[in-house]
C-alpha cells in the first residue's frame, strides 16, 4: 500500500544562492572567443569582486557569455594552473582559497622576487620609469586621504611592481606578477587598519626617496624594513570574513 505524504511535512528546499562572480562580469557581446572569457573571468577574481571561496557555476558563467561550457571550462584550467581557481569533484569551481600560512608564504615569495630585482631597477630605471613611480605614490596619498582601503590596495600593487618593472628581468617579473595575483583574492590591504596603511605607506616614501636618489643600498634597507612591517600587518589578518580556507589536518 502506498503511503500518503503530508504536504505540511515537506520542507521547502531553499532557493540556490546566485554566485556574486554573475554578477561581475563584463559581457558585451554572446558567444565570446575563449581568451576573452579567459581575460574576464581572470580580471574579476584579480579585482576582488568575487571574494575566496566563491563559486563558478560552469553552466552559468557558459550561459551568460552564450557559448558552450567547453571553451569556460578551458579557462578555468587555465586559471587553475595559475593559482587563482580551486577544483573538487562534485563540488565545483571555486575562486582559489588559500590558508593563513599560505598567504604569509606568498608574501616571503614576493619579498624574495622583488629584492633581486631593485638594485637593477634603480640602476638602469629611465626618467620616465622614475616620473611614473612619483605619479603612483601621489595618488597612493590621495587613496590614503580619502581613506579608499580598496584603491589603496591597487595601487600598493602598481608601486611595488613600478619599483621593479625598470629591471627588465621579465622572467623574474613574471613571477612576481604571479606571485601578486595569487594574493589577490584576499585583498589584504582592504582588511587591515587604517593606521596600518597609513605606516606601510611611510614605508613606500622612503623607498621612493631611495629610488629617485638611485641609492641601492638605501632601497634594500627601505624595502626590508617594508616587508619586516608587511609580514607583521598581513599576520594580524582574521578569519571572520571566511577569508582562509582551513589548514589541513596534521
Amino acid at each position: 500500500m502506498r503511503m500518503k505524504h503530508s504536504v505540511a511535512n515537506v520542507r521547502p528546499v531553499p532557493p540556490r544562492r546566485r554566485s556574486i562572480l554573475l554578477s561581475q562580469l563584463s559581457i558585451t557581446a554572446p558567444g565570446s572567443p575563449q581568451p576573452s572569457i579567459l581575460r574576464e573571468l581572470r580580471r574579476v577574481i584579480l579585482a576582488g569582486d568575487a571574494p575566496p571561496n566563491t563559486p563558478i557555476p560552469l553552466n552559468e558563467v557558459a550561459e551568460l557569455f552564450g557559448v558552450s561550457r567547453i571553451p569556460v571550462r578551458e579557462s578555468l584550467k587555465t586559471l587553475i594552473g595559475e593559482g587563482l581557481v580551486d577544483h573538487r569533484p562534485n563540488l565545483g569551481y571555486t575562486v582559489a582559497q588559500l590558508t593563513a600560512a599560505e598567504l604569509r608564504e606568498m608574501y616571503i615569495v614576493r619579498e624574495v622576487l622583488e629584492t633581486a630585482a631593485l638594485p637593477v631597477a634603480v640602476e638602469v630605471a629611465t626618467d620616465a620609469d622614475r616620473a611614473h613611480l612619483v605619479e603612483v605614490n601621489r595618488l597612493l596619498e590621495a587613496s590614503l586621504a580619502s581613506d579608499d582601503s580598496r584603491e589603496y590596495h591597487r595601487l600598493s600593487r602598481e608601486f611595488h611592481l613600478s619599483l621593479t618593472r625598470p629591471s627588465r628581468m621579465y622572467r623574474l617579473l613574471h613571477m612576481l606578477e604571479s606571485a601578486w595575483n595569487i594574493t589577490e583574492p584576499i585583498q589584504p590591504m582592504v582588511h587591515v587598519d587604517g593606521s596600518d596603511r597609513t605606516s606601510l605607506h611611510s614605508d613606500h616614501a622612503d623607498m621612493l626617496t631611495a629610488f629617485l636618489a638611485r641609492d641601492s643600498a638605501g632601497l634594500l634597507r627601505a624595502a626590508q624594513h617594508h616587508h619586516t612591517r608587511l609580514n607583521s600587518v598581513i599576520s594580524t589578518l582574521s578569519n571572520d570574513q571566511g577569508l582562509f580556507a582551513d589548514p589541513p589536518p596534521e
